[in-house]
């Protein structure tokens, strides 16, 4: 019986460490977003001005904010299998399969 308990505490484990992972994948990548679309957006705000528009006009065109826009797209896809990893198949879908398999013979 210890050792069904160490297997159940190793896959426990693993399964953490593999959540923690994903969590930190997660807020890495969007850090990256965050900063590099700053910069991206006031080298185009800073660009639009040298070509004579006003810091209004640069700050509220669109095209300033594509690349925040296609690339939060993946952000926003990435937070939803981050965060809600059996959105479709229910929170407890996997621990009951594994149990199931677990107690084929």
């Amino acid at each position: 019986m210890k050792r069904v308990d160490e297997n159940i505490s190793n896959a426990t484990y693993v399964r953490a460490k593999k959540r923690v992972e994903q969590l930190k994948k997660f807020y890495r990548a969007l850090a990256i977003y965050i900063v590099v679309n700053i910069i991206i957006s006031g080298f185009k705000i800073a660009d639009y001005m040298e070509d004579g528009d006003t810091f209004y006009e640069a700050l509220f065109n669109i095209d300033t904010y594509i690349v925040w826009i296609i690339w939060g797209i993946f952000i926003v896809l990435s937070a939803l299998k981050t965060f809600k990893t059996n959105a479709f198949l229910g929170s407890d879908w996997e621990d009951r399969k594994i149990k199931e398999y677990m107690n084929e013979k």
